[in-house]
């Protein structure tokens, strides 16, 4: 099943070029009940309906250097602390956007603009204290994630040895553009990842890639809590623009389109729009970040 929402937060499944709408107030609300929804009998055609970020989760896990290639690329970057696998962190859900949205470019604050594909496990049930054998039963689907990231300001956190903000800001956290139930996909550990910028290939991997697999990590994550409809990600492929010998050459800049897909689960779309596109104020700017 393909699970989106679309227009103003209604709930529905891809089925051929309709929208099956499913009575419920939110896809969260949609895995609270263990899929036990009816449908509302309307049925609107996939290319009438705006499709919305598939989720709003009421915990995001953000995991960070989990592919093995991708880790070995980030020793040609100059962290004052090592990125080690397992290493996790809340995203900010309010930074959530869906296919087609706008990130916008706050550059007020950063100059160095990054994208990062990721694989989204979403969690069907609420769980805690439970081991890999066991997280299979609470992986309810999967989607799309790309981590935009401002390198300059990361770059300030890892000095405290964390980094939140730089990944956290206004438009940074893309997901979508809809929800692959986890029965439609075979096997999650062999699914082909690829990003774009413009056409231009810029990331290519397979979670066969991952140093930690999808069980062990929605396992190792879980003394923290689980409730339905959150999200934990498995980290990036390689490719990002960071570790690129000109990284000024591949970051984003005002004008891109992104396009971040995987295998199996779908194409998340965005753009990239300067300040001005989005606030009719100057662009936001603060010395703790930028000095």
């Amino acid at each position: 099943m393909r699970l989106v929402t679309f227009d103003a937060g209604r709930v529905g499944r891809i089925e051929d070029d309709l929208v099956v709408e499913l009575d419920c107030g939110s896809t969260r609300e949609f895995f609270e009940r263990g899929g036990a929804v009816p449908e509302t009998g309307e049925r609107p055609a996939l290319d009438a309906v705006r499709l919305r970020a598939p989720i709003v989760p009421k915990k995001f896990f953000h995991t960070a250097g989990n592919f093995a290639v991708h880790h070995e690329e980030l020793q040609k970057v100059s962290w004052s602390h090592p990125v080690h696998k397992g290493i996790v962190f809340f995203q900010n859900v309010d930074a959530i956007i869906g296919p087609e949205d706008d990130i916008v470019y706050p550059e007020g604050l950063t100059k160095e603009l990054d994208y990062e594909l990721e694989l989204a496990v979403i969690i069907g049930k609420s769980g805690r204290w439970f081991g890999p054998e066991e997280a299979v039963d609470y992986i309810a689907g999967y989607t799309v994630f790309n981590d935009i990231t401002a390198r300059d300001i990361q770059r300030r956190e890892m000095q405290s040895g964390v980094f939140s903000f730089s990944k956290g800001i206004d438009t940074f956290c893309p997901i979508g553009p809809w929800i692959v139930t986890a029965d439609e996909v075979p096997d999650a550990q062999k699914l082909a990842m690829e990003l774009r910028v413009n056409g231009e290939v810029r990331q290519t991997g397979n979670t066969d890639n991952m140093v930690l697999s999808i069980p062990h990590l929605v396992a190792h994550h879980s003394p923290q809590g689980y409730s339905a409809g959150d999200i934990i990600t498995t980290g990036t492929i390689s490719g990002v623009a960071a570790v690129q010998p000109n990284p000024f050459d591949f970051y984003l800049k005002p004008g891109d389109t992104v396009e971040a897909e995987i295998a199996g689960v779908g194409l998340l779309r965005n753009h990239v729009v300067p300040w001005s596109a989005a606030h009719d104020t100057p662009p936001y700017a603060s010395s703790l970040y930028t000095d």
